[in-house]
């Protein structure tokens, strides 16, 4: 560390979003709306009402508790007037007004163009719905019955086809922060330019770990294994610390579940993450009850490729994922789903890095994971398919209910009965709705449910091989 680095020059001061900061990407301005029509998301047909999952009943009562979820206190900045390589960037939050996966967005929302192709059809969406009735002669209803059949077996080849995990989708901008979104803590408040290193600068790369929300609970969550992590660099010429993470614009509670807002028919989301970069390096932060360790040496000229990749990998995935879903907590078990967090940042950016050339050292390096565990899980729909004017009532209310009892603000008494509510859906009735892609998935929820580990992930090898593109 540098001299003034080692006096407390810290740029990311204690009580600051886990002393987490953030400031990469470039938010860019949508696309211009489309003519009014039906976007690809909204033209598939309704899932079948008889859904996984679905108890079914007491749909008055469950609509009229259904209450809205308070955003957070204080306002989160996002990337204000950050600069990465001399370009000006705007505010970085998350908006999930988009909806569907890269058509329209309903009336009035912005629209959301995205990177990758169209996802996985709706599950139960390829019944017969215009057969003939029974009355009409054989010939009549035949081609209909080979129509059903052969709808049924395409049902079949796309569930044969079906990719696992599910890949994360990545988008071609991000949109702009909606107002209701709210962080309690600033998100990146001390964001700053990534420099432009000298090529033949030598720059050292540090592993950042500390436990999560430190700066609010010491280190009650590192004893849990709940840890947050990040990469410090140091240049030998100027002598300069940097640290790059990448966390929640409105803190995780706002990533992990909806809002439920009386207004709206379908759960509200404030969930992005996004990169953070400023200057300095906490020293105390990380060393006390955590992690400041070298495990790489770079040249000026890695770095500047690597800053490039950043802003690339920053602007295209721009939301955070909570959960790692698969079938059990045995090695080599079916992965369902990946998580998107601040861990799969830091690996990210260090298999980059070995692609580059960095060698790095072999030392024994861990990762906080949060695990579901459940049976394959069944595709439900979009928000348009499920929660739209022509969206299945029965199970837009199931997830509704579902997610009612993490509702944010509770008190004592609520918090305790909500404990019970999440107890009774995901251990006795085996219940989980999540939310990937910006589509909804039914989970089939199998014990132990959900497990926190703390597991080894090697330091990558370097590669022979360069980034294409950069």
């Amino acid at each position: 560390m540098s001299q003034s680095e080692k006096k407390g020059s810290c740029l990311a001061c204690p009580g600051e979003l886990d002393r987490s900061a953030f400031r990469v990407a470039q938010v860019r301005k949508p696309p211009p709306r489309r003519a009014p029509g039906r976007s690809r998301a909204s033209a598939d047909p309704t899932p079948s009402a008889s859904f996984p999952g679905a108890r079914g009943g007491g749909g008055s009562r469950a609509d009229r508790a259904l209450s809205p979820g308070a955003p957070g206190r204080g306002r989160g900045r996002g990337w204000t007037a950050a600069r990465v390589s001399g370009s000006a960037h705007a505010p970085l939050a998350g908006s999930p007004r988009f909806r569907g996966w890269g058509g329209a967005a309903r009336s009035g929302s912005r629209h959301m163009a995205q990177a990758g192709g169209a996802g996985p059809g709706a599950w139960g969406r390829r019944g017969a719905g215009a057969g003939a009735g029974p009355e009409r002669a054989p010939w009549r209803w035949a081609p209909a019955l080979l129509w059903l059949a052969a709808a049924t077996a395409a049902v079949a080849s796309d569930a044969s086809r079906r990719q696992w995990p599910v890949p994360y989708k990545r988008f071609s901008f991000r949109p702009e922060p909606d107002p209701y979104c709210q962080a309690k803590y600033t998100f990146c408040p001390t964001g700053s330019p990534i420099p432009v290193m000298k090529d033949d600068d030598v720059i050292e790369v540090f592993r950042l770990q500390a436990p999560v929300w430190e700066f609010k609970y010491g280190d009650l969550l590192g004893h849990l294994k709940i840890m947050h992590d990040a990469i410090g660099f140091r240049s030998t010429l100027t002598e300069k610390n940097y640290t790059m993470e990448w966390y929640e614009l409105f803190q995780l509670g706002n990533c992990t579940f909806p809002h439920l807002r009386p207004e709206m028919n379908a759960p509200f989301w404030c969930n992005q993450g996004a990169a953070c970069f400023f200057e300095g390096i906490d020293d105390s932060h990380w060393k006390e009850n955590g992690t400041l360790v070298l495990v790489a040496t770079i040249s000026g000229d890695m770095f500047n490729k690597m800053a490039k990749w950043v802003k690339q990998d920053n602007e295209t995935g721009i939301y955070y994922e909570t959960w790692t879903v698969q079938a059990s907590p045995e090695k080599g078990a079916e992965k369902w789903f990946e998580s998107y967090d601040c861990s799969k940042f830091v690996l990210r950016t260090y298999e980059k890095l070995a692609e580059l050339g960095a060698d790095f050292k072999k030392i024994e390096t861990n990762y906080t994971r949060i695990f579901l565990y459940s049976g394959e899980p069944t595709y439900l729909g979009n928000e348009t398919s499920v929660f739209g004017p022509t969206g299945n009532k029965t199970l837009a209310l199931a997830i509704k209910r579902f997610y009612y009892p993490f509702k944010p603000h509770l008190s004592t008494k609520e918090f305790l009965l909500s404990l019970l509510q999440i107890f009774d859906a995901v251990v006795i009735h085996r219940e989980f709705y999540l939310f990937y892609n910006f589509e909804y998935w039914f989970l089939p929820m199998k014990s132990p449910f959900i497990k926190i580990t703390y597991e080894e992930i090697p330091l990558p090898n370097r590669k022979n091989r360069t980034l294409s593109g950069l």
